[in-house]
C-alpha cells in the first residue's frame, strides 16, 4: 500500500549507522534493536565490521534483497548518492533524517528539490528530510526508527508532526498521560510524504482510531480539504495548527479583507474539513485522552454524578456553556436512586450523593444513571472525603466502563497529583481530569465529532449567472487600468451573479438625480460612486432618508460642494439613487482572498460597527449548501435573523443563496480579490436580504488573462 515500505517494512537498513555513542546513527540503530523490530536490521557503514552485534555492510549494494526501508543519516551532501544506490538495490521506502536542506536557505532548498526529483523519478516514497523518523507499535512489526528520548507505548493514535523535536517531546508527554500511539510520522520538511499522505494511509487502518496532527503549514489546502472531510467522518482528526499570526491581510482595504487575518483561512479549512482544532498542547492531549477511552455518544444529554454540590454546579455551567444538554433523568431512575441514597442526597441532575458517599454508592449511582435512556454521557466527580480512596473509585469506574462500553464515562478527580502519577502506570480505560471544565471540554469534543459524523455531505450548487455581463464589466475596468469597480459596477456584477440588489438608477446631474428618484419612489438614498474613492461614508458621500425632490436637490448640491472643497470631484462617476430599504438589521458579507488558501466568504453583523464588534465568521470558497447554513449559524447575530425581539424572520433560504452566489462568483472568477456587501439589509417588511452597497477589488492582469 501507499506507505507500507516505510511503516511496515520486512527489513530496515540504517545508512550512516555509527559506533560512536550518542550520535543519531548510533541511537537509531539501538532503538530499532531495543524495541524489538521483527524484521532484519542492517547497519551500513563504509568501515564494515560489527555494530551493536550486527554485521555492518560497507555499501548499500552489499545489502540483502529483502530491504524495504532505508533510514538515511549521512551528511546532506551524500544523501542524493545514497538515494540512487537505494533505488539500484530495489529499496522503495526512505526516511531521510539528515538535515541541511531547505531549512538552511536557498542552496539547501535547491538540494531538496533535486532530492525530491530523484525520489519521484525512482518511484520511491520518502519521509523527511530533516525529520525525527517513524514508528509503528504493532507487535507484529515493532518498528522504532526514530531518535526520540523514550521508547514508544502502543495505543490507537496515528500522529503526524511537522516539528521533529516537538514531536519527540509530545511522544514523551503522551507516555506520561498513559496515551499510546499506533504509528508516528515526523514529516520534517515534508518534501514528499506530508500530513495528507498519512491521513490517506490511515483512513481505513483499524489500528489507528484517531489522528493527531501538529502542523505549521498546509501546502495543498484543496487536497487537504478533500481528504480530511472524508476521513474525519470515519475517525476523529485533531490538529494543533501553529502560526496564528496575521499574514497577507494588512494591505486589505475592504472590511472583509481587514477582518480576515492570517489564520482565518486555516481555521475555516479545518472547520469545513471536520478537523477538531486545538490551540494548545494541553487541549490536544485532553481531547486525545477522551477519544482514546470513550465511544462517540448517541446525543448530547449529560448526567453528572458528584459527592459535592459545588463542583456539580460548576460542571453544569460548563456543560451548558458548551451548548450541550443536562439530561432529564426519568422518575423511574430517581426512584431507584432513592432506594439506596440518603435522604439528604439530590436525585435530580446533577445527582449529588453528598460527601459521605461510600464506594458502593458510586458504583450503584453511576450504573443506575448510565442505564437511563435519556442519558448519553456521564461525568463522575470525586472529592476526597471520609477516607474514600481516589484510586478505588477510579478502579470502580473502569469496571463499570468495561461492563457498559456503549456510553462515555468521564471522571473528574479533584485530588492530589499523586493520583494522576499512579494512573500513568496503569492500564486506564476512562479519561480522568482534575477539573470539571476540562471534562466538559472533552465531552464537547465527543459531541462535536458526533455532530460532524451526522452532518450531511453537502453539495456545490451550480447557480445561474450572466457571465458575459460580469466579464464585460471587469473588461472595461481592467482596460482603464483600474483595480476597483465603482459602486454602480459592483452592484451590476452582483445583479449579474443573481444577488438581489435594491432598485436604483445612475445620475450625472441634479436634474437626472431628481428624475431617477421620482421613478424609484421616495424615500431614497443617494450615494456617490467614484473611481478613486472607495469608502463613501468617510467623505460624506452617502445621504439617507431623502423624502422629497426638494430634499434631494439640496442634498445633491451639498454633496457636490463638499467633494469639490476636498478635491474629490476627479474620478466621480455620478450618484446612485436607490430605494431606501427599511431595515433595522444590517449584515455584511463578502470575499477576502488568502494568498495560499484562496477566496474566503465572510458573513456577520454589518453596518458601521462591523470592524468594532467583529461578529463575523469565515469559510473557504467554494461553499456547499451545508457550509452556507453553518456559516450563518456561526455568528451571534443569527438570533436577529431568526426573529428575535419581534423582528420579521429573515428568508434564510435567500440569505444562504446570497452566500452561495458570491462564493461561486469568487471561485469561478479568481481575479476577484476583495468583495464587500455592506450592508446586506434584511427587509423589515418580508425578511428578504437585499444588497444595498457593494465594493469589488480585482487583479486587472488576471482579468486580461481570463479573457
Amino acid at each position: 500500500m501507499l506507505l507500507d515500505s516505510i511503516l511496515k517494512p520486512r527489513a530496515v537498513a540504517v545508512v550512516g549507522a555509527s559506533t560512536r555513542p550518542h550520535t543519531i546513527g548510533s541511537d537509531l540503530l539501538k532503538r530499532l534493536i531495543e524495541f524489538g523490530f521483527k524484521g532484519g536490521i542492517y547497519p551500513v557503514n563504509p568501515k564494515g565490521g560489527e555494530i551493536e552485534g550486527l554485521e555492518a555492510y560497507k555499501t548499500i549494494a552489499d545489502l540483502p534483497d529483502d530491504v524495504d526501508l532505508a533510514v538515511i543519516v549521512v551528511n546532506a551532501s551524500r544523501v542524493l548518492e545514497a538515494v540512487d544506490q537505494c533505488h539500484a538495490k530495489g529499496i522503495k521506502g526512505l526516511v531521510v533524517i539528515s538535515a541541511g536542506f531547505k531549512e538552511t536557505g536557498a542552496e539547501g532548498a535547491k538540494l531538496e528539490l533535486e532530492l525530491l526529483e530523484r525520489v519521484r523519478a525512482h518511484g520511491m516514497r520518502m519521509v523527511g528530510p530533516n525529520c525525527l523518523g517513524v514508528v509503528n507499535t504493532n507487535p507484529e512489526i515493532s518498528l522504532d526508527a526514530c531518535f526520540a528520548e523514550s521508547l514508544p507505548v502502543a495505543g490507537d493514535i496515528g500522529f503526524v508532526s511537522q516539528s521533529g523535536a516537538l514531536g519527540g517531546g509530545i511522544l514523551n508527554i503522551l507516555k506520561d498521560l498513559n496515551l499510546g500511539f499506533a504509528q508516528f510520522v515526523s514529516i520534517g520538511n515534508q518534501a514528499d510524504v506530508n500530513a495528507e499522505t498519512a491521513l490517506e494511509y490511515w483512513e481505513n487502518d483499524p489500528e489507528v482510531k484517531q489522528i493527531l496532527l501538529y502542523m505549521e503549514s498546509i501546502p495543498d489546502p484543496v487536497n487537504f480539504r478533500r481528504l480530511a472531510s472524508r476521513i474525519s467522518k470515519k475517525k476523529p482528526v485533531l490538529a494543533l495548527k501553529a502560526g496564528r499570526s496575521a499574514a497577507g491581510a494588512s494591505a486589505a482595504s475592504s472590511h472583509t479583507g481587514s477582518l480576515a487575518g492570517g489564520d482565518r483561512a486555516a481555521d475555516a479549512l479545518l472547520k469545513q474539513s471536520g478537523v477538531i482544532r486545538e490551540l494548545s498542547l494541553r487541549e490536544l492531549f485532553s481531547s486525545a485522552k477522551v477519544f482514546a477511552n470513550c465511544p462517540i455518544p448517541k446525543g448530547d444529554r449529560v448526567a453528572i454524578v458528584t459527592n459535592s454540590g459545588g463542583p456539580g454546579i460548576m460542571a453544569t455551567d460548563a456543560v451548558c456553556g458548551h451548548g450541550m444538554q443536562m439530561a432529564q433523568i426519568s422518575d423511574e431512575t430517581k426512584a431507584k436512586l432513592r432506594e439506596f441514597l440518603p435522604a439528604a442526597a439530590s436525585v435530580k441532575n446533577p445527582v449529588d450523593m453528598i460527601a459521605s458517599a461510600p464506594l458502593e454508592h458510586y458504583r450503584r449511582t453511576v450504573e443506575t444513571v448510565l442505564a437511563d435512556p435519556a442519558v448519553d454521557m456521564v461525568m463522575v466527580i470525586y472529592l476526597p472525603f471520609l477516607g474514600l480512596k481516589d484510586i478505588d473509585v477510579a478502579q470502580a469506574l473502569m469496571e463499570i466502563r468495561a461492563a457498559h462500553p456503549e456510553k462515555p464515562i468521564v471522571g473528574v478527580f479533584m485530588t492530589t497529583s499523586e493520583f494522576f502519577s499512579k494512573l500513568s502506570e496503569m492500564q486506564v480505560t476512562v479519561p480522568f481530569y482534575m477539573y470539571s471544565e476540562e471534562a466538559a471540554d472533552a465531552m464537547k469534543r465527543l459531541n462535536d465529532q458526533r455532530l460532524w459524523m451526522a452532518r450531511p455531505e453537502g453539495e456545490f450548487p451550480e447557480l445561474p449567472e450572466d457571465t458575459n455581463r460580469v466579464m464585460q464589466i471587469f473588461r472595461t475596468a481592467a482596460n482603464e487600468g483600474r483595480h476597483e469597480l465603482t459602486t454602480r459596477e459592483s452592484l451590476d456584477v452582483l445583479d449579474a451573479a443573481g444577488v438581489r440588489i435594491c432598485r436604483s438608477g445612475m445620475a450625472h446631474s441634479e436634474d437626472e438625480a431628481a428624475a431617477v428618484a421620482e421613478k424609484t419612489g421616495y424615500p431614497v438614498v443617494m450615494k456617490m460612486t467614484s473611481k478613486t474613492t472607495s469608502h463613501k461614508t468617510d467623505v460624506g458621500g452617502v445621504r439617507v432618508g431623502i423624502a422629497s425632490e426638494e430634499d434631494l436637490r439640496r442634498e445633491y448640491r451639498d454633496l457636490i460642494g463638499k467633494l469639490e472643497a476636498k478635491g474629490l470631484l476627479e474620478g466621480l462617476e455620478g450618484v446612485l439613487i436607490q430605494e431606501m430599504v427599511k431595515s433595522k438589521r444590517e449584515l455584511v458579507t463578502g470575499i477576502a482572498t488568502d494568498p495560499q488558501f484562496g477566496p474566503m466568504v465572510m458573513f456577520g453583523l454589518g453596518g458601521v460597527f462591523v470592524e468594532v464588534l467583529k461578529d463575523v465568521a469565515f469559510r473557504l470558497a467554494p461553499l456547499t449548501d451545508i457550509d452556507a447554513k453553518d456559516l450563518i449559524h456561526s455568528v451571534k447575530c443569527v438570533k436577529l435573523l431568526e426573529g428575535a425581539r419581534g423582528f420579521t424572520p429573515a428568508q434564510m433560504d435567500k440569505v444562504e443563496e446570497t452566500l452561495l452566489r458570491i462564493s461561486q462568483l469568487a471561485h469561478v472568477h479568481r481575479f476577484v480579490k476583495e468583495l464587500d456587501i455592506n450592508p446586506l439589509m434584511i427587509s423589515d417588511k418580508d425578511g428578504e436580504p437585499i444588497a444595498v452597497d457593494a465594493r469589488i477589488a480585482f487583479d486587472p492582469e488576471a482579468v486580461k488573462l481570463a479573457l
